[in-house]
């Protein structure tokens, strides 16, 4: 393949402005923030469900503590009667009397245990509502963490589109500038080698392998006419012959 020596530099343009592209999908798909919001979002995510437990049991102990006091308002009504019996002295008999007594004794150790009962209930619900409050705010505050970052993202984002943008305007217009055949070549050339399809001979080494050219090959090339298209024997990218290439 021939190409004037303009056409194959303007490659070097070219190749210069699609690794800038490269460089700009890079840094888009690995901005810091991309990391920063999974970890946020994975430690909201923990946090919510400590936050859905936490709530739970202050549920929970709520039941529990209006189910106790309920058992105590039941104890205590059951034992006002006995002792209203007891007072209005329409019980007599002994036995009956002391079988009261002894009722009310029980009772009164029955309506203890239970009010002990509602005051461990009622200590539970509290350090739940605590806890429950205080994983409110971690959520709030990885929530507004989260959106920050994902701000700072956008911004980040839509400041390298808009520069990818402006560099595949510029790419376009030099690509237009390039023969069909030439650019052809140089696009499967840099889709097979990992981006560059061109590279420039500086100093007797190729810049996309970064090997330098046996003497052969130097002479090869020497011997080629300025239009013909060479290519680097050891990576096959377009070899871009320039003033500095030391020939």
């Amino acid at each position: 393949m021939n190409a004037a020596p303009a056409d194959q530099i303007r490659l070097l343009d070219l190749q210069a402005l699609d690794v800038r592209l490269t460089q700009l999908s890079h840094r888009r798909e690995n901005l810091p923030e991309h990391a920063e919001i999974r970890t946020l979002e994975g430690e909201l995510a923990q946090q919510r469900d400590l936050l859905v437990a936490a709530q739970t049991e202050e549920s929970d102990t709520a039941r529990e503590q209006a189910k106790a006091e309920q058992d105590v308002d039941q104890v205590r009504q059951r034992a006002a009667r006995d002792r209203q019996r007891l007072d209005s002295g329409l019980v007599t008999s002994p036995k009956d009397l002391e079988s009261l007594q002894s009722e009310l004794a029980s009772l009164a150790k029955r309506q203890d245990d239970l009010e002990t009962v509602v005051l461990d209930i009622m200590e539970r619900q509290e350090a739940a509502q605590a806890r429950a409050k205080e994983l409110a705010a971690r959520v709030a505050e990885l929530q507004e963490q989260t959106a920050e970052a994902a701000r700072r993202r956008d911004a980040a984002t839509q400041e390298i589109d808009a520069e990818a943008t402006a560099v595949r305007a510029e790419r376009a217009e030099v690509a237009a500038s390039v023969p069909a055949d030439l650019l052809k070549l140089y696009d499967k050339l840099r889709e097979q080698q990992g981006g560059i399809g061109a590279a420039r001979l500086s100093q007797r080494r190729c810049e996309g392998c970064r090997l330098e050219l046996n003497i052969t090959e130097l002479n090869e090339v020497r011997a080629a006419a300025p239009d013909a298209v060479v290519r680097c024997e050891n990576c096959r990218r377009i070899l871009v012959r320039t003033p500095e290439s030391g020939l």
